[in-house]
């Protein structure tokens, strides 16, 4: 009997609807059968239900993630962009969210994610343009009109922002590139926004064709990322930024999809150690200005990101809760997550505030001595240690924004107060498995 045959059902009445000559409807009368009674219940209790949290294990790596990015933006050591490339992951673990949001309709998504990401951006924005023009930055001969418009994109990260080189005098406080370092890492939000706005098609195209969906950006990266293709100005490094972290924001959204998991360990392993292989080949023959830095060489950026996230998406252990030791870094892995827009747009110009802070020390009567050789030496650790109490005390003063932007209750130090795991902005849900 087929499955949408009407007698197979009955309504209360036990009578059903049944098509009769000429298209007349004729009434069947149907015996309706009682319903058997419910199973008892057994003795033992049932299990409760584990109920979705948020994976600490992707919470760990956006962690260090963030504080990798610190640790470069100070002490500008090449090879950290192998050890850890953290902005292959953040686009992975990106991604990751973007896929499992995308149950809902794609334009709240969208909206959602623009709702987060704006308001943060804006207060930044309110603090450095005017500090910028009220320092001398004035528009380029010939642009007029042209370059007020473009400072909409701090408004909307659409393209990047514009920022003077060099601003300021030698002997101001900060140094006259701060303006370029301060504006600098908005690149991300600009890349970021991309990604959000093209990934419904992006999730489409992955459920598809799962293969050329993936492999892809690389290609894309592959040609216009080496000159084969050029796309002059900033169209070109935005274009760059998006195929070089393409695959990893794919990867993410597969990873998220269970389509992942469909490849055997051993197989994803070893392509990806063949892939990191070749990244590292082609940055030793083709180096940046700063030598074997991925950041400047993007084919190797995106073949060593991508191979390094696949190895760690393939022994993710989908914690819900830190284990052992790492569980006394439970509250500053959810502050850190709780507030990474917040650290990632201000940290670089924290930094440049430690330099006159550090200075201070130079007036001490010691740092005539030994302690002015020591100060000298090792003046990068301090602006290292001396960067995270500002962090600390701007998470305080503006972090509570990010709040506002999710519709959440405003805090001040969200992390966790000491229990274990608190959901916030982004509530994982078991990963789906593919059919």
């Amino acid at each position: 009997m087929s499955g949408t045959d009407s007698r197979q059902y009955e309504d209360e009445s036990g009578t059903r609807p049944l098509p009769g000559a000429g298209g007349e409807p004729a009434t069947v009368r149907l015996p309706v059968q009682e319903k058997p009674a419910p199973a008892p219940a057994p003795a033992t209790a049932e299990a409760p239900k584990s109920r979705p949290g948020r994976d600490r294990y992707l919470d760990l790596l956006r962690s260090i993630a963030l504080v990798r990015v610190v640790f470069y933006h100070v002490f500008g050591w090449a090879w950290l962009s192998v050890v850890f490339p953290s902005m292959g992951v953040m686009f992975a673990l990106a991604g990751s969210l973007m896929a499992r949001s995308l149950a809902r309709p794609a334009v709240s998504v969208i909206r959602g994610r623009l709702r987060r990401l704006l308001p943060p951006l804006w207060l930044f924005a309110a603090l450095l343009v005017p500090a910028m023009l009220y320092a001398g930055w004035r528009a380029p001969r010939g642009e007029g009109f042209g370059w007020w418009l473009r400072l909409a994109t701090y408004v909307v990260p659409i393209g990047a922002p514009p920022y003077p080189e060099s601003l300021g005098s030698a002997s101001g406080w900060l140094e006259q590139s701060w303006a370029d370092e301060a504006a600098g890492p908005l690149w991300y939000l600009r890349a970021y926004l991309w990604f959000v706005i093209a990934s419904p098609l992006l999730l489409k195209a992955l459920r598809r064709a799962p293969w050329p969906t993936f492999l892809a950006p690389v290609v894309l990266t592959a040609v216009i990322g080496t000159g084969v293709v050029s796309i002059p100005g900033e169209t070109g490094l935005a274009c760059t930024d998006f195929a070089q972290f393409g695959s990893c924001w794919v990867l993410g959204m597969a990873y998220q999809e269970g389509l992942s998991r469909k490849v055997p360990r051993y197989l994803a392993v070893s392509l990806s150690g063949f892939l990191m292989a070749f990244g590292l080949w082609w940055a030793l023959g083709h180096p940046g200005d700063d030598g074997i830095d991925l950041n400047d060489i993007p084919l190797a950026q995106a073949t060593w990101s991508l191979g390094f996230t696949v190895i760690l998406f393939q022994y993710a252990p989908s914690w819900q809760t830190l284990p052992g030791r790492l569980a006394r870094l439970d509250r500053f892995i959810t502050l850190t997550n709780n507030r990474a827009v917040t650290i990632y747009l201000w940290h670089n110009l924290l930094i440049l505030a430690t330099v006159p802070l550090i200075d201070l020390l130079w007036r001490l009567p010691a740092s005539d001595g030994g302690f002015g050789t020591f100060l000298g030496d090792s003046y990068a650790w301090w602006m290292f240690l001396a960067v995270w109490p500002l962090l600390a005390l701007t998470i305080v003063l503006v972090g509570w924004v990010e709040d506002v932007a999710a519709k959440r209750r405003p805090r001040l130090w969200p992390d966790g107060g000491g229990k274990k795991h608190r959901p916030a902005s982004y509530t994982t849900a078991p990963r789906r498995r593919a059919p």
